[in-house]
């Protein structure tokens, strides 16, 4: 099979017919074999009782239910699990994205051998102050963080190698770096295409502006996560290791201090009438606990065992 293609939703009962219809067209016209998987995140309206239909109707439809909102990145984690195509294809459902765009994303991948071609919307037709101006900060920022060259990490049209979205865990909201996943991965061919953008022509929008908070945090994470995940004691054992022998190295100096004063007959001054006592003693309490911190985290590694945090209630 040419192709899978994901799209994760929420409450987008007017768009998905028109959806599918423009896929099957453009799919049919370019000769690919193709699955769609919708996966319904909790939607409240009228959206899995129209894909249940179109299911039935065309065998090339699956659809996952989820009981309630996990989030977009665990909708693409449940279908990255069952998708069977050698290019795997993700779209939101709101037709912002263009399935115009889905020939020459697998034509990239296909001839050009890159692991992931990301969709560039480089003419928006988004609020500027709420959504342009914050996006190319947010993108900036991961850029310069991430090392991975792309202009537009929050697109959702983009395109991956098969073996891609099946070596890598997509959790939290980590759905916006997915290509900074798979670099880190090993999946290093990664470019960007421009792609066609339009207003949402239904619905509105449901993610505001907080997701640029919520992506920054991430994105640290993830780079925390990339250079230490794996090896936590190389931090936390490195940072408390320091911290530990700069306490005991002052209050070492403390103490030789007070021997000398005492070796020359001065006496009366206590230790703990000096500020580099208490500096010195939660420098070494620190150090301590951030050195333990390291050791537990490398424990709880090599204990880790793989585990989903979502409830597929229907698959069909």
């Amino acid at each position: 099979m040419n192709l899978s293609i994901v799209i994760p939703l929420l409450n987008e009962e007017e768009s998905l017919e028109e959806l599918f219809s423009r896929i099957k067209s453009v799919c049919e016209n370019s000769q690919l074999s193709y699955e769609i998987w919708f996966i319904d995140d909790g939607s409240t309206d009228m959206s899995w009782p129209i894909i249940q239909n179109l299911s039935l109707q065309y065998p090339e439809i699956h659809g996952i239910k989820f009981s309630r909102n996990y989030g977009k990145s665990q909708a693409l984690h449940a279908a990255f699990e069952k998708v069977k195509g050698d290019v795997i294809i993700t779209m939101d459902a709101d037709l912002q994205d263009f399935p115009e765009e889905i020939p020459g994303l697998y034509d990239k991948i296909i001839s050009e051998n890159y692991d992931i071609v990301s969709g560039w919307k480089k003419k928006r037709f988004d609020n500027v102050m709420t959504k342009n101006l914050p996006s190319k900060l947010f993108n900036s920022a991961a850029r310069k963080l991430s090392g991975v060259e792309l202009h537009d990490f929050n697109c959702g049209l983009k395109a991956y190698k098969k073996q891609v979205v099946k070596s890598i865990d997509v959790y939290g909201d980590m759905h916006r770096y997915i290509p900074v996943l798979a670099a880190n991965a090993g999946f290093r061919k990664i470019t960007e295409k421009e792609v066609q953008h339009q207003a949402r022509p239904y619905g509105t929008s449901k993610f505001g502006t907080e997701r640029f908070v919520r992506g920054f945090l991430d994105l640290v994470t993830l780079w925390f996560v990339s250079r230490f995940g794996g090896r936590p004691m190389h931090f936390f054992g490195a940072v408390g290791t320091i911290m530990f022998a700069f306490g005991f190295l002052s209050a070492f100096w403390l103490g030789l201090s007070k021997l000398i004063d005492v070796s020359r007959g001065i006496y009366g001054h206590l230790l703990a009438n000096n500020p580099w006592f208490f500096i010195a003693l939660t420098m070494m309490i620190l150090g301590t606990l951030l050195f333990i911190a390291g050791f537990l985290g490398e424990m709880m590694i090599r204990n880790n065992r793989d585990h989903k945090n979502y409830y597929v209630e229907e698959t069909l």
